[in-house]
């Protein structure tokens, strides 16, 4: 029962938290972890839990989506594609132990991300004059996200500015859309692999996907800096515990 109390509720906090400011992936591979998933198969359980949401996410911005010229969407999610294939691959093959020494390092640097977004997007417009596709860079932000997507998408977003877009609604459904793709081709990648808990998968994408749903009126009323004062202290003692347990 326990076991069952922190899934569901870990994937509904983590519904609300990507619904309204991310942050959710804090919640959900730890939680994963806690009830005895394997690390690398608590990361793959991880991405197919919160899978649903963003398409939800990229279906709610399909207008401004369709705005961007195809030809330079073609590139992103062709890039998308290809990074978040490696970044899976790259999954199956560390181990728990070598996932587990790299885990506490991502979760710095993903709360770092979350804790410094807007001064990172900032600086990706007052340098973003041109409007380069940044092809590689979108393939290098998709390998990562394909191995862990912690902090992903204000990564997205600070490259999309840097890419030189401005309209904040078609960078929000483009985050979604190439997480969307990244966590399509990472289910089908782990799914094929055997190594994700469905189960435990089931159980917290309902959570998350109900708390996203009920939770985010409640997000919202709060006020915004209390909603990223409490996904950075989360990644933060996050990071804490995992930098402790790979020392032990």
């Amino acid at each position: 029962m326990l076991d069952l109390a922190v899934l569901v509720l870990a994937g509904f906090v983590a519904g609300a938290l990507n619904t309204v400011a991310g942050g959710g992936t804090f919640l959900t591979l730890p939680a994963l972890i806690f009830v005895g998933v394997p690390p690398v198969a608590a990361n793959a359980t991880s991405a197919v839990a919160v899978f649903p949401g963003y398409l939800a996410g990229a279906i709610g911005f399909a207008s401004e989506i369709r705005s961007l010229d195809r030809t330079r969407l073609a590139w992103i999610l062709v890039a998308s594609v290809l990074g978040g294939s490696v970044g899976s691959f790259l999954l199956l093959v560390s181990s728990n132990e070598a996932f587990s020494f790299v885990v506490p390092y991502l979760l710095a640097l993903g709360t770092l991300t979350f804790a410094f977004g807007d001064r990172l997007r900032a600086w990706a417009v007052s340098r973003g004059g041109a409007r380069r596709r940044g092809v590689f860079a979108t393939f290098a932000a998709s390998v990562y996200g394909g191995y862990f997507n912690g902090g992903l998408g204000i990564i997205l977003l600070a490259l999309f500015s840097l890419q030189g877009m401005r309209d904040i609604n078609l960078m929000n459904g483009l985050k979604n859309a190439v997480s969307f793709v990244l966590a399509a081709i990472s289910v089908a990648i782990f799914a094929t692999a055997g190594i994700v808990s469905w189960r435990h998968a089931a159980i917290m994408a309902a959570a998350a996907v109900t708390g996203g749903y009920l939770g985010a009126p409640i997000a919202r009323a709060l006020p915004s800096a209390a909603v990223r004062a409490i996904v950075i202290a989360v990644g933060a003692f996050m990071t804490v515990v995992f930098f402790r347990a790979s020392l032990s």
